[in-house]
């Protein structure tokens, strides 16, 4: 499945942006299990996602 997305996601086109997939691990409130995130962000952002 992720060989599709990063598929759809790449573009000829040179001003097209490349994503990276983003995966955090958080803790749940409720339970205090960790609990993984993910989310697609363009390249220029990914450190700022993970702040």
């Amino acid at each position: 499945m992720a060989k599709k997305v990063v598929a759809t996601l790449k573009k000829d086109d040179p001003n097209a942006k490349s994503f990276a997939k983003v995966i955090k691990a958080v803790k749940s409130p409720k339970t205090g299990a960790y609990v993984f995130k993910e989310e697609m962000v363009p390249v220029d952002q990914v450190k700022d996602s993970l702040k």
